[in-house]
């Protein structure tokens, strides 16, 4: 008999990603991440499987610590990957397809990222991080007792998860496959990031932020530079946040993804082709207004002929992967259904990625002009021991349009009985909702509640006109759909209980949820957590420093309008109990945020419970210590299972 998701399967879980396709097409390797419970850590291994599924996949590199990011030589005899397996910060490792023992390549104080083979395979680029006290100098290798005060001369001097960066810079490395000999490319007060090589292997392409205003704007541009050093070109306009460049097969042009206006945030990325030379970009899927953005390293690929390109899509929940043909833009679809791909690699037109569908963590996925096959199983007999409900999507008609929502039963679900509900909400605003797995939804579900959930406006996967309808009114628009989607789901469903139901959101989704029980009373409990509750007091204490973006206007110019749009603002009216959630070393949506509310309801005798975790940032929910995770879990199940009487799992 099975038995609903607690939150101890979080360790029972095989999460796996980056898919890297070899060059001839017949192998796969991807990294497999797995939470210690003894560690209080996270392990990473890659493994490996052919692309026909013709055998299990089978790990490839050995030890305990974190190793990530497989890349394939294009000879194909080599496979590099980043390793902290010496104890130190993470290095790159090359290793012998055949087999054999692992070579550490790199000796980089300041640790390495992600390796990017040049065409000959004679040659690695990486980015990192230099500069600052960290740099090992010899002046420096003595520390003191008492750390040395910080001068800072630059608004983005911090950043979640990192920490203080304002006297370090991300620039190019090239690293000799052979000798493993090192040397710097790129130099500068600016992040040179994101290297992608020439097909003949003498030039890369990069991103940086090389303008005069740099600290003031989000904009970025395409740079080419010999790789044997001079003088960066930069090849696109100037003001437009571009990402992710890729060569064409014959090196005259090259691919990106972004949106001409950088401020004018928030837009869908989107496919363009510019000169390698620099010239005029040209956009290529004017016809496809969605976001091409699925993650920070997913980047364009052509097809060995220049006459596609290959590009992930979200589309209404689900995340893709499809093909634009260069001549005319148009569109041919790869990978689609009801799940999210969250990673893709192109060889031999095979496409492998890994995919996630609600009710079965990511897997590896072959697809060639015969059809498409899943190669590994790696939770298979996890699955086969946890129910693991599946969502039914349903649309909800606003003054938005429609809206994509979901409904998850409850993991034993009975015909006939209600259930308390928990209505969650995403954060972003510009991210999405949808056919993925989702552990928190499955440890919901499997603790006896219904779990509802939607794209509200403002979210990702929609029209450009969808995602900035909150512009000027955040909070207003979206809280009007989440509440939407609520009455539409007690109208539907006759197994919600209306008179239990909670909410729960985190980042912007706090914010969200914050602003919603400032203005209605109709949940019975809210967990608003690493939330955004005064946005004047956020601008100058975030990473992300200013409000401009969903307000047009800066703090100083309107600060009325930045009250208003405060759910502190209507701390009065909030009387529905409240557990705050916050990590203490949240750099995107600082401490403080959560301690005005959690002081200000207090003052009011209001029913509030705050919960600080320590030395976690703001991805506690994804990636803090596995004991946080869970704790976490804990509050939260135990507040729920107290306000809507329902046990806790």
């Amino acid at each position: 008999m099975t038995r609903g998701m607690t939150p101890a399967d979080l360790f029972r879980i095989q999460w796996v990603s980056d898919t890297r396709l070899a060059p001839d097409g017949r192998m796969v390797a991807f990294t497999v991440t797995r939470l210690d419970e003894e560690a209080d850590d996270y392990c990473s291994a890659i493994w490996v499987v052919p692309a026909d599924g013709s055998a299990p996949a089978k790990r490839f590199t050995s030890g305990g610590g974190k190793d990530s990011a497989p890349r394939w030589s294009p000879d194909g005899t080599r496979l590099a990957f980043l390793s902290d397996r010496d104890g130190g910060k993470a290095q790159v490792y090359v290793i012998d397809v055949a087999g054999g023992e692992a070579r550490k390549l790199s000796a980089i104080p300041e640790g390495a990222g992600a390796p990017v083979w040049s065409p000959d395979s004679m040659r690695l680029v990486s980015v990192i991080r230099t500069g600052g006290e960290e740099q090992g100098s010899a002046q420096n290798s003595h520390k003191p007792k008492t750390p040395p005060a910080r001068l800072i001369t630059t608004l983005k001097y911090r950043y979640n998860g990192e920490g203080f960066t304002y006297d370090r810079r991300r620039h190019l490395f090239v690293i000799d496959a052979a000798s493993g000999a090192t040397r710097q490319l790129t130099q500068g007060d600016w992040d040179d990031t994101q290297p992608a090589w020439s097909p003949d292997s003498r030039r890369l392409a990069f991103v940086s932020t090389r303008h005069p205003a740099r600290d003031y704007d989000r904009a970025a541009d395409i740079f080419v530079v010999d790789a044997e050093g001079g003088e960066p070109v930069q090849v696109t306009p100037g003001g437009g946040a571009c990402a992710l460049p890729a060569w064409s097969p014959d090196g005259r042009n090259i691919a990106y993804l972004g949106y001409a206006d950088a401020e004018d945030a928030p837009h869908n990325s989107r496919l363009w082709l510019v000169p390698a030379a620099g010239g005029p970009p040209r956009y290529l899927t004017a016809h496809l207004d969605r976001d091409l953005a699925i993650t920070e390293t997913a980047a364009p690929i052509w097809q060995t002929d220049g006459s596609a390109i290959v590009v992930g899509v979200q589309d209404r929940g689900s995340v893709g992967v499809i093909q634009v043909q260069v001549a005319d833009g148009t569109v041919l679809p790869l990978v689609h259904g009801k799940r999210s791909v969250t990673s893709y690699s192109v060889a031999n037109a095979t496409v492998a990625f890994t995919a996630a569908q609600p009710h079965r963590p990511a897997e590896v996925y072959v697809c060639t002009a015969l059809g498409e096959q899943q190669v590994t199983a790696l939770n298979a007999d996890w699955c086969a021991t946890v129910e693991l409900p599946e969502p039914e999507h349903f649309i909800v008609h606003s003054d938005g349009g429609e809206i994509d929502a979901w409904v998850m039963r409850p993991a034993g679900f009975a015909p006939g009985q209600r259930y308390p509900t928990l209505v969650n909400i995403h954060g972003g605003p510009f991210v999405q909702y949808g056919w993925t797995f989702f552990d928190e939804f499955q440890v919901q579900a499997g603790a006896g509640y219904a779990v509802l959930f939607c794209n509200p406006r403002g979210s990702s996967g929609r029209e450009d006109t969808f995602a900035r309808a909150i512009i000027g009114c955040p909070g207003e628009p979206d809280s009007a759909d989440v509440l939407a989607m609520l009455d539409e789901a007690l109208q539907r469903y006759d197994f919600l209980d209306p008179g239990r139901v909670g909410l729960i959101g985190g980042s912007y989704g706090g914010y969200l949820a914050g602003w919603i029980v400032g203005h209605t009373d109709r949940f019975v409990a809210a967990v608003p957590e690493r939330g955004l509750y005064n946005r004047y007091s956020k601008d100058g204490t975030s990473d992300i420093w200013s409000g401009y973006t969903y307000l047009r206007v800066h703090q100083w110019q309107n600060p009325e309008l930045y009250w208003r749009y405060s759910p502190i603002a209507y701390v009065q009216n909030m009387r529905t109990p409240l557990l705050i959630l916050h990590s203490e070393e949240d750099l995107r949506c600082p401490i403080e945020q959560a301690e005005q509310l959690f002081t200000a309801l207090k003052q009011m005798r209001r029913e509030v419970r705050f919960v600080r975790f320590p030395g976690e940032n703001h991805e506690l929910s994804r990636g803090g210590k596995p004991s946080h995770r869970v704790q976490r879990f804990g509050y939260i199940l135990d507040w729920f299972a107290e306000k809507l009487s329902a046990p806790a799992g």
